[in-house]
């Protein structure tokens, strides 16, 4: 049996070697190990080598500069080979379904035009911090791993369209993937999430978000904003609209809120004093970055005076195939306003 493996292989790499051709493929072949003489297939682009019992490939692989394509799913691969990092012509790379438990910084260093990277169905704990360096990646796949939290450094990521997270053990996600201005597809089902970031109404290309079975409460304001034509939510801790009546202590402001919020009202007016001289206060202009905007007045403030929810129908408010109703964050400036009738904004009690 093993005789006639080989024999079918050998044919496959000289019919390749002879006709020319761009791929070859040899998977579900049962090899343990990647023919040597496949290296003398310079000119190949594909090569797939998918369900097979590989656990390691050959330096010699090292010749394949035109590869762009390589399909390793499904093998025995402990790590992600070393040769990996020098295949600079990669575009589409497939490790799905190993026992990878790290991605060498080294090797995702060296693949600066990947665009495609699939490690689903792996025991991956974290993903390296030079995976800034592929700025041409498009779909991102770390489906069913081990990840506990994702570097910031994914924000670098411009092209990304699509990520899938799901069925790791991550409990956020990094304020920097909001910088994937192209992202469309968000997959963080069955995490262990408890919010999401405020930022990612910025993504104003993300169509599909699949949020079910995590811990989260809320969504981040402006959510209903987005233009989703999917949200699966399921299996969350949402809080629920059953209103209570409370006590309301009287609002008093600290000196330093008075301040900052006259100087964030005065900023909007690009003629005024204080908006043309902030600039040369640049500790100043960080600290007010942090600043919010009233939902019900629009009125700037720096502390978040009164958080609230609101109750957004995906059919009716988003357009999406769905009866849920799910609640929005919303930040109010003061009691005054959230004393206003008329508004469908409620604070959030805890039990």
């Amino acid at each position: 049996m093993a005789e006639s493996v080989v024999g079918a292989i050998d044919v496959s790499v000289v019919r390749a070697l002879y006709g020319n051709s761009p791929s070859l493929n040899l998977s579900s072949k049962k090899i343990r190990e990647v023919p040597k003489c496949v290296s003398r297939l310079t000119k190949l682009s594909v090569l797939l080598l998918n369900n097979n019992c590989i656990t390691s490939l050959p330096a010699e692989l090292l010749s394949l500069q035109h590869l762009t394509q390589l399909n390793l799913g499904n093998n025995s691969l402990k790590e992600v080979p070393a040769a990996l990092g020098h295949l600079e012509s990669l575009k589409k790379l497939y490790l799905f379904s190993n026992q990878i438990t790290v991605v060498p910084p080294e090797v995702i260093d060296g693949l600066h035009n990947l665009v495609v990277l699939n490690l689903n169905h792996n025991k991956i704990q974290s993903l390296p911090l030079e995976i800034k360096s592929l700025m041409k990646l498009e779909h991102l796949s770390v489906l069913d791993n081990k990840l506990e939290e994702l570097p910031a450094e994914l924000g670098h990521l411009s092209k990304l369209s699509e990520i899938n997270l799901t069925s790791n053990r991550l409990c956020c996600l990094p304020q920097q993937l909001c910088q994937c201005k192209d992202l469309t597809k968000l997959h963080v089902a069955r995490n262990k999430l408890t919010s999401l970031p405020e930022g990612i109404t910025a993504l104003e290309k993300l169509q599909v978000v699949d949020v079910a079975g995590n811990k989260l409460s809320v969504f981040p304001v402006e959510f209903h904003r987005l233009p989703l034509k999917e949200l699966y939510c399921e299996g969350n801790r949402f809080v629920q609209c059953e209103p209570v009546q409370s006590e309301q202590d009287a609002e008093v402001l600290t000196l330093k809120e008075l301040v900052a919020r006259f100087v964030l009202w005065e900023d909007r007016n690009r003629v005024s004093l204080v908006h043309r001289m902030l600039p040369h206060y640049p500790c100043l202009s960080a600290l007010l970055a942090n600043g919010s905007c009233c939902a019900l007045c629009q009125g700037p403030f720096l502390t978040t005076w009164l958080e609230c929810v609101h109750f957004v129908n995906l059919r009716k408010d988003m357009k999406v195939r769905s009866s849920l109703t799910i609640p929005v964050r919303a930040v109010l400036c003061s009691y005054k306003c959230f004393n206003t009738e008329g508004h469908c904004y409620y604070g959030v009690a805890t039990r």
